[in-house]
């Protein structure tokens, strides 16, 4: 095997402000304390906290003077986990968290010895800066896989995700949460009000939820956590704490319904004049909650012009361009829907059986029929989608869309009507430490005289998946088996096998060329073992492979067939800082 690359990464002392030059304790602040008695749920543990009943509705301004936090649990065992894992922290940081029947609510003071200093910069939502942050991670199902984070930085810019297999963060999911952030002489407060029904748990009379919180100090780099996040261990879900005595949550309906009318009129010129035809456009988005932790989303002739628009890509390649989901519809519960079968560097930009802009995606035939004035995009007819989570730890997908056909010049299609279908179950087990999946997918297109030489009648794919930690959950094991079968005319087949992701025609290769098919076979296998815990060393193994004949494009995303790679990684990883640096990292790898 051939050496492909050696990497060194050396991170430089982290430089303290000068404030960190005066006495800690003569600079940091007494916490806060209340003329009422101590809490009566005690004090939390390390790993371990307790959400009471909100004797009052908190008011959002970022002030701790409000009654319900009076005999909330304080939650401070806040403790250091870069640049020094598990040290103690001169920023002190207190949590309080209360509930009632429709809302979470944390009060979260981050004490700081110089509040001057404190970075707060202000941005579009979600996106990033290098201020101070408060994040908070609840695990409602508490499965130690699935979580959402909600995060904020002193000036009120929001953050939120949803994460999924215990790392995979969708920065796309936006929730309704309200939040409210102060900065004083003690350093700076976040209060948050987190709605129930942005989050999915399981339908029960009390329940206790995976609960993280993490710090940023921004000019000292100091990263601070409860309960202790430890970089040596794969995930972070599953290393969080413990929020229990959240009871009396009702199951509500949950029903939203956001209607649309537009209306449009368009100048074009015909002959020496020009006319002005008006169009009108109506729809809905529906989202129905079955159950605290089953959802039914639908929608009808949906209207995307408010999602943000992609960025302009000049793409000279051979290869498709993979453009991230935005569409509100398709991004509820999309992390029940990955299955990955082609992927990156250690596991990263991976795509797999289904791609949601396949469903209303441009017409593929507006080169050979379509003008100036024919559709950019398929129109979804209507399409539906139920997610959640059921009891013993078993998720479950299932989307259903139609889209209408589109025509260009002389009424000739450049999109068929077609019928898009996927259907997706996971079963957890072992705390969440073990997992096994399936996945179908399946396309059926109207086709007619102007498309069956071009496109393909139906396509259908499945596979299973595994995924299982152990040692300590120092070492992880995944794998994969999928195959996909294609139907069409032999014309649509045979520029299937000669297209820039199978290239049968190659004369490098033993593979057969048959322009009478029509039909095309193939799978694709996946193994991979890492180790990512424990010690100083890391090290992952990669086996791939796809058959010539492997074909997901249809509902999913795939750049090529006919392949087999074998990738391994190995790293020295020093975490515990030394006087000559921060971390240090030794990487080895070879293709």
């Amino acid at each position: 095997m051939e050496l492909l690359t050696f990497a060194t990464a050396f991170l430089c002392p982290c430089f303290l402000a000068a404030q960190g030059t005066t006495a800690i304790a003569s600079s940091t602040p007494a916490p806060i304390r209340f003329d009422a008695p101590e809490s009566p749920l005690g004090s939390a543990t390390a790993t371990a906290a307790v959400a009471s009943k909100a004797s009052a509705t908190p008011a959002l301004d970022g002030k701790l003077d409000d009654e319900a936090w009076k005999n909330a649990q304080i939650i401070d065992k806040f403790l250091e986990y870069e640049p020094k894992q598990g040290a103690e922290t001169r920023f002190k940081t207190e949590l309080r968290v209360v509930h009632d029947d429709k809302y979470l609510y944390v009060m979260a003071r981050m004490f700081d010895p110089a509040p001057d200093s404190i970075v707060s910069l202000l941005s579009r939502r979600d996106v990033r800066t290098q201020s101070e942050q408060l994040k908070l991670i609840i695990d409602s199902y508490h499965d130690r896989r699935t979580a959402y984070q909600f995060a904020v930085n002193p000036a009120g810019v929001k953050r939120d995700f949803y994460v999924s297999d215990d790392t995979n963060e969708d920065a796309t999911w936006d929730a309704v949460w309200d939040v409210a952030t102060a900065v004083d002489s003690l350093g700076w407060t976040a209060e948050f009000r987190i709605p129930f029904s942005q989050l999915r748990f399981p339908n029960r009379s009390e329940h206790t939820f995976g609960f993280m919180a993490v710090r940023d100090v921004a000019r000292t780099g100091a990263r601070i956590s409860w309960p202790l996040y430890y970089r040596d261990r794969q995930g972070y879900v599953s290393q969080a704490g413990e929020l229990g005595g959240i009871r009396g949550l009702s199951s509500p309906s949950r029903l939203e319904v956001a209607p649309y009318v537009v209306t449009k009129n368009e100048t074009r010129p015909s002959g020496s004049s020009y006319e002005h035809p008006q169009s009108v456009a109506a729809g809905a988005d529906i989202k129905y909650g079955l159950s605290s932790n089953l959802t039914l989303n639908a929608t009808i002739n949906p209207d995307f012009g408010q999602v943000e628009a992609d960025p302009a890509v000049l793409n000279l390649s051979a290869f498709e361009q993979f453009f991230e989901e935005r569409r509100p519809f398709f991004l509820e519960g999309s992390g029940i829907f990955t299955f990955r079968t082609s992927c990156g560097d250690i596991d990263s930009g991976c795509t797999g059986l289904f791609y949601s802009r396949r469903i209303g995606r441009s017409p593929q035939l507006s080169g050979f029929y379509g003008d100036a004035t024919s559709a950019t995009n398929t129109t979804i007819l209507g399409a539906g989608k139920l997610t959640g989570r059921l009891g013993k730890g078993l998720s479950v997908g299932i989307l259903d869309a139609m889209t209408q056909r589109e025509v260009g010049t002389d009424d000739r299609t450049i999109e068929p009507r077609t019928n898009y279908a996927v259907g997706r179950v996971q079963q957890d087990l072992r705390d969440g430490q073990t997992g096994i999946g399936a996945m179908i997918t399946g396309v059926n297109r109207a086709l007619d005289a102007n498309t069956e030489n071009f496109l393909r009648g139906s396509a259908y794919t499945g596979g299973v998946d595994l995924r299982h930690r152990f040692l300590d959950k120092r070492y992880e094991l995944t794998a994969y088996v999928a195959g996909s079968v294609i139907n069409g005319s032999e014309a649509a087949i045979a520029n299937t096998q000669r297209d820039g992701v199978h290239r049968y025609q190659r004369p490098d290769d033993d593979i057969e060329y048959d322009p009478t098919r029509t039909s095309l076979t193939g799978n694709a296998q996946r193994l991979t073992v890492s180790k990512f815990g424990g010690g100083i060393t890391r090290f992952q193994s990669v086996f791939q492979r796809f058959s010539p004949g492997f074909e997901t494009n249809d509902l999913g995303f795939q750049s090529r067939a006919d392949e087999q790679m074998f990738r391994n990684w190995f790293a020295l990883q020093m975490n515990t800082p030394k006087p000559l640096y921060q971390r240090a990292f030794f990487n080895f790898n070879t293709m």
